[in-house]
């Protein structure tokens, strides 16, 4: 059992406490701009033939939602890492494409290319973190998050860039925004009461991964964007190898490594699919493996989600998430979220 925490008691714990202060300063200044509704209204009347999603790294898996809800609402919308759609979907840059653009930073190196080849041929719409940066003042609308300056890894920066891609896509699909608002209200709170137990949390975790080589993170639906942003934020806050993908995914080939160096955790998700991913998680442990559900009712205190209406589910999904970064650092004395390599702004190709 863990005794001595204080070697994640840093700058990336700060960050990640600071959270539910984020999602309420963020939600605070969410509003419909000039420009944003005359972009939505242009999209309703079909003059945009493809809306475009895309970003790097937690940005960009935080566009899974949005993407899902803009297709539900019978749009045509597809999500591109920003690298890929710079020199392999290029001729998407034209006047029947709304690109949504996220960027923690808005000055990445692929969102500065993005700004340079487009200009002006596709209308943009940036979600960013930084006010005064290249893609907030040359995209046609912006949406600004309050995280505030962030130590290294992606936490308050993801958890109000999804709150903001949640306020956009209810403006483009014409929902009772008033509602939207009430919704999102929920987030902090929420939030809050999970985070007040986070050493109870990692308490937990660690135990619960105890020994493990192997960390497997899988869902469907939404809970894909907790997916591919907790394994990428499980490398590069504990330099512990973790892979995200879909529940189905893991069934085509993984599965064969399930042992006890092996953990899998499984998003409950949405009711469509909850069963699917019950199941695997039963045959994971039919097999003798290790793993564990995230969702509302999971047998650990650790993993169970607050209740709160669907829409702020992925927001809360990324928590367990960030507790399993603190008990990975924790396990090996280790600062977690202290880069040695890689920098906080990407500004190489």
């Amino acid at each position: 059992m863990l005794s001595d925490f204080s070697v994640i008691e840093g700058e990336y714990l700060r960050d990640i406490l600071e959270q539910p202060r984020a999602l309420d300063e963020t939600l605070a200044g969410l509003e419909v701009s000039k420009t944003l509704h005359q972009l939505a209204v242009r999209l309703q009347e079909g003059k945009f033939k493809t809306v475009v999603l895309t970003g790097m790294g937690s940005s960009f898996h935080a566009l899974h939602p949005l993407h899902i809800e803009l297709i539900n609402y019978g749009l045509t919308a597809m999500m591109v890492e920003t690298s890929e759609l710079l020199y392999y979907r290029n001729r998407l840059f034209d006047a029947k494409t709304l690109i949504v653009a996220v960027s923690q930073s808005g000055q990445s190196a692929e969102v500065v290319r993005l700004l340079e080849i487009n200009r002006g041929k596709s209308s943009v719409i940036a979600i960013t973190n930084t006010p005064h940066s290249p893609l907030a003042e040359r995209a046609d609308a912006t949406i600004l998050t309050q995280a505030g300056k962030e130590f290294s890894v992606s936490c308050k920066t993801y958890v109000t860039a999804l709150m903001a891609l949640q306020w956009l896509g209810d403006v483009v699909c014409e929902r009772d925004l008033r509602r939207t608002r009430q919704e999102l209200k929920a987030a902090c709170p929420a939030v809050r009461d999970y985070l007040a137990s986070w050493k109870t949390h990692v308490q937990d975790l660690a135990q619960m991964l105890k020994g493990i080589r192997h960390l497997f993170l899988v869902g469907r639906g939404s809970s894909l964007a907790a997916v591919g942003t907790g394994a990428l934020i499980v490398k590069e806050s504990d330099h512990f190898h973790a892979e995200g993908m879909s529940s189905a995914a893991f069934r085509h080939g993984p599965f064969e490594m399930l042992s006890d160096e092996t953990f899998v955790l499984v998003f409950s998700g949405e009711h469509k699919t909850r069963d699917l991913n019950q199941r695997l998680f039963e045959d994971v442990h039919q097999q003798q493996g290790r793993a564990e559900l995230v969702g509302e009712g999971a047998a650990s205190l650790s993993c169970t989600l607050p209740t709160a209406p669907r829409s702020i589910h992925p927001i809360l999904e990324i928590l367990p998430v960030q507790m399993v970064t603190l008990a990975l650092a924790a396990q090996v004395g280790r600062e977690p979220g202290r880069f040695e390599l890689a920098s906080k702004v990407t500004t190489k190709e």
